[in-house]
């Protein structure tokens, strides 16, 4: 699945145009580098996102098209 699709289904960022936004300024690193919104994602992938000059590092622990908000949890984990 697509990075910048990946990060809406998960509701980590609520918008897609928003993901590729951050994508593509370079504010999105998966497993340590640089990704394009159309970098392929995998399950054990680490997505690091910077906001400012704070990081957040999440696991990909599922890849599903469609979830519901409630599920949307599941997806992933928060590791820092």
């Amino acid at each position: 699945m697509r990075l910048d699709k990946f990060l809406k289904v998960s509701r980590i960022i609520k918008r897609r145009t928003l993901a590729k936004e951050f994508a593509a300024n370079e504010r999105v690193l998966v497993n340590g580098r640089v990704a394009k919104p159309s970098t392929e994602i995998k399950t054990g992938d680490q997505i690091t996102i910077q906001v400012g000059n704070r990081s957040t590092v999440y696991e990909v622990l599922d890849i599903q098209e469609n979830v519901k908000a409630a599920e949307a949890k599941n997806l992933y984990r928060m590791i820092k």
